[in-house]
């Protein structure tokens, strides 16, 4: 087995704690924030799985040290994988949210709201967008455990 998809496994129960307890006794900002830290996180662990794969089939020489040269890496390599190269453009906005301003929006109520400008839009992370966000990346690491590993079971 892949010691990076086992702790991604790991980091997206972190992520659901954050989610589904945190969130509900503590609304603010900060746990969004938090929460999309671990996102890009697990992301980094999955597209580390595959490069070690690809590293232990002969397809690249050495991991590259940034994450952004990891993911072009990755998608390089994989350039007829759609699927794939929709999870990366995911986890690229996600990481340009972090880097970009960040305000906050009626913070300790329900509808806590992390609103991010870019140039020619803006972006809001609420609770229901950072569930949507959750299940896309459970089928990430699905998706990415049957390429890497093989069938998921369930253990």
């Amino acid at each position: 087995m892949n010691d990076y998809l086992l702790e991604a496994r790991e980091e997206l129960k972190r992520l659901e704690h954050i989610i589904y307890v945190t969130l509900k006794y503590t609304r603010t900002v900060d746990v969004l924030t938090n929460a999309v830290h671990r996102l890009i996180e697990i992301y980094d662990l999955i597209i580390e799985a595959y490069l070690e794969k690809a590293k232990s089939e002969g397809l690249i020489t050495a991991l590259p040290k940034s994450p952004a040269l990891r993911a072009t890496v990755l998608i390089e390599l994989y350039k007829e994988d759609a699927q794939l190269k929709k999870y990366i453009v995911f986890y690229t906005f996600i990481k340009n949210i972090l880097k970009s301003p960040r305000q906050k929006r009626e913070e300790f109520r329900r509808h806590v709201t992390l609103v991010t400008d870019f140039d020619n839009y803006s972006t809001e992370i609420n609770i229901d967008n950072l569930i949507n966000c959750e299940r896309f990346t459970h089928k990430f690491f699905r998706y990415a455990w049957t390429q890497v590993v093989g069938p998921l079971s369930d253990d």
